[in-house]
């Protein structure tokens, strides 16, 4: 029997035992049907950002939806993901979650680590176009709960023009009261803990003239324009906008541009440039007049949301519309502690050596016959991207008391090794629940590795002497 070591969780995450710091980056970008740039370094601020982001979340407007683009796109991934998720795998974020309505695409991208407090992943959508049978307008929204914490994200096209406002404010109303979660807990938008509203909100600048707006732009003095902004106005007279907050629009209005330009609309319909393209946020309010004591004081520990960065970027050029991003930090008060299930791989791994896998899960898991171990190149794009798998209940093993073991067959270890992580994948709950700490896996040697030359051995022992046992 293969000697197993105390399993220990992932190495983690920012903040005390009590709570943390999450950092979350949003991007919002109607892309006017084109296909990606070549390069979205500065979208996610990469080389500025002060902050390590925890969650990246990518609302995109207008993807072509084409009869024959949308089918294929349902076959393969779309362009669009594709590339977000080759960009950002390799920096270690996992795709858990997606949506797209005809031209509306959400994308949640988690930090690895994270993955085992990630749960209740639901997504779903509500069209507006057409009276409702049409999904070129509408909302797309994915919610997960995050350490315990219900967070939703809705990413929306509202009805275009400037006399279309109330028209915007009347959609927004439906797709907060049709848009629907199968969950008990949460079914709505407005029942999560913390909403975060993004999108194509076509909201104008009303009342100024053309030569006012770009006058005040040029001389970057927005402050003249926002009193006349359609969605600021709306804020402090409609009840249904009531707790959304925004940071100051400090940025230029991203919408409507020259192609390939940094110049505003030179066509002959000259449209007034607006801040069409926004992102807000709204934290559910705490006291509640229903449910247990206990849940009232649950309800009292409000999330921390500080805005770090609210901006548009200029030198993005592919559609009409400028691409905003915010960058927020979250507090959050840890009420998941400790993942569902514990693992971790013993001892060195080598190519064609049968191989043990050590995991313990907590009392109240619910699992299955259909769970799965993967075995996973550090960066993995999603829970399906692994190398290799092996169903737990086939071969499970108890060695101590709640600690199981499983074998990998030698064969199925990659020859060419690596750093790789082990992810305990769920079939009741559709996640994964736990991750391993990352472990080396020596390349192949020459020659039959069941048969190793002294060379491999020395390889081997110092591999043994450097590695981490959890």
């Amino acid at each position: 029997m293969e000697q197993y070591h105390r399993i220990e969780p992932l190495k983690t995450v920012r903040g005390t035992h009590k709570t943390i710091k999450f950092g979350l980056h949003i991007v919002t970008w109607n892309v006017g049907t084109a296909a990606p740039p070549d390069d979205v370094t500065t979208l996610f601020q990469l080389e500025t950002e002060t902050q390590e982001m925890d969650m990246y979340i990518i609302g995109l407007q207008e993807l072509n939806s084409k009869v024959s683009s949308f089918l294929v796109d349902m076959v393969f991934h779309d362009p669009w993901t594709l590339f977000f998720t080759n960009f950002l795998a390799p920096l270690g974020y996992v795709k858990v979650s997606s949506i797209r309505m005809q031209g509306l695409l959400l994308l949640v991208y988690i930090k690895y680590l994270h993955l085992p407090y990630i749960r209740d992943l639901r997504t779903s959508y509500t069209r507006t176009g057409l009276f409702g049978y049409w999904g070129n307008k509408g909302g797309v929204a994915a919610r997960l709960s995050v350490y315990g914490h219900l967070l939703c994200f809705l990413n929306c096209h509202l009805p275009a023009h400037l006399n279309n406002s109330s028209q915007r404010i009347s959609s927004f109303q439906r797709i907060l009261a049709v848009l629907q979660f199968t969950s008990e807990t949460a079914p709505s938008i407005l029942d999560h803990d913390l909403l975060f509203w993004f999108g194509d909100l076509n909201f104008r600048i009303a009342d100024h003239g053309l030569h006012f707006i770009r006058d005040s732009i040029s001389k970057n003095r927005f402050h003249l324009l926002w009193d006349k902004d359609q969605l600021n106005k709306a804020k402090k007279m409609e009840p249904v906008l009531s707790g959304f907050l925004e940071g100051p629009l400090l940025f230029k209005p991203t919408y409507k541009f020259n192609l390939d330009s940094t110049d505003y609309d030179t066509s002959e319909k000259r449209r007034k440039p607006a801040w069409t393209d926004r992102i807000l946020w709204r934290v559910k309010e705490c006291c509640q007049d229903e449910g247990s004591e206990h849940q009232r004081s649950d309800a009292k520990k409000p999330i921390g949301v500080a805005l770090n960065t609210y901006n548009s970027q200029m030198e993005y050029g592919v559609s009409d519309h400028k691409p905003v991003l915010g960058t927020f930090c979250l507090e959050l008060e840890k009420r998941i502690t400790q993942p569902l299930v514990e693992l971790q791989a013993e001892g060195q791994w080598l190519p064609g050596r049968d191989a043990v896998i050590s995991y313990c899960t907590a009392e109240d898991y619910p699992s299955s016959s259909w769970d799965w171990i993967g075995l996973f190149k550090m960066g993995f794009r999603s829970h399906g991207d692994y190398v290799t798998y092996l169903w737990v209940k086939d071969d499970e093993l108890t060695v101590h008391e709640d600690i199981y073991q499983v074998y990998l067959n030698g064969e199925e270890i990659p020859a060419a090794g690596g750093e790789f992580v082990l992810c305990y994948y769920s079939s009741n709950m559709e996640s994964i629940v736990g991750v391993s700490s990352p472990f080396q896996i020596l390349p192949e040697c020459a020659g039959n590795p069941l048969e190793m030359d002294p060379g491999m051995e020395t390889c081997a022992a110092q591999a043994d002497s450097d590695s981490d046992t959890c």
